[in-house]
């Protein structure tokens, strides 16, 4: 077979090949809470592809930096209302991903369970001077204690989410939480793919040095690992 035919075959082996998510938006700033309802409380703009925070990150690369995909991971019935947005990873995030999300950490290591309490009202009100009808909600997250962590070796990649033990800033911001960083497992859980604060940019980090660093400090409990179906 000449050359010239190899390329038809190679473009459309190209086409099949998964695009590691958030490989165009590597070196963007981090901004904390970047995206609102581009109207009302929160007048940020619904979408934009030059600065993230961790949230964020993860949900426009899901989209694929498709507005409608993302507000359908971002808001209650993909309306977009900040009283509907998801804003808690462990409890309505999730939930309400149901349809694009599982937790799948019992198939990578011994799991634990950590529960929390979600007070959306209170967190509505403190934080933002919002008054809702919202009860609280306690929900159980299933995550992978560091101790427990062992080789991930995935093929495809996988969203992790960063747990820790009881919020030290319960009576500052109204509510407990249990999820505090999130990104992207790849390359067979050698890279995290992550909007870093610390960093203050969009980055590719060694994954493993990385939970090592997070398992010394005794509040970081582990990560919950989520398919992406």
């Amino acid at each position: 077979m000449k050359f010239m035919q190899f390329i038809p075959l190679l473009f459309m082996l190209a086409c099949t090949l998964p695009q590691m998510p958030g490989q165009k938006y590597l070196g963007a700033k981090y901004v904390p809470s970047p995206l609102g309802e581009g109207y009302g409380y929160d007048s940020d703009p619904l979408i934009r592809d030059d600065a993230f925070d961790c949230m964020t990150f993860v949900e426009t690369s899901l989209a694929n930096g498709n507005v409608n995909k993302l507000n359908k991971i971002r808001y209650v019935d993909g309306q977009p209302d900040f009283i509907k947005r998801n804003h808690f990873a462990e409890y309505d995030w999730l939930s309400n991903n149901y349809d694009l999300l599982e937790n799948v950490s019992s198939q990578y290591g011994n799991t634990a369970i950590r529960t929390v309490t979600i007070d959306k009202k209170s967190w509505f009100k403190k934080m933002h001077n919002i008054d809702t009808n919202f009860e609280p909600q306690t929900i159980e997250l299933e995550y992978i204690p560091y101790s427990e962590l062992k080789p991930i070796n995935n093929v495809e990649p996988l969203v992790v989410l960063f747990v820790v033990g009881k919020s030290k800033k319960i009576d500052i911001i109204g509510t407990d939480l249990a999820v505090s960083h999130m990104g992207f497992v790849l390359s067979g859980g050698k890279i995290l793919r992550h909007a870093s604060s610390d960093h203050e940019c969009v980055m590719d980090t060694d994954f493993e040095n990385y939970n090592a660093k997070r398992a010394k400090n005794s509040n970081n409990l582990g990560i919950v690992l989520v398919k992406i179906k």
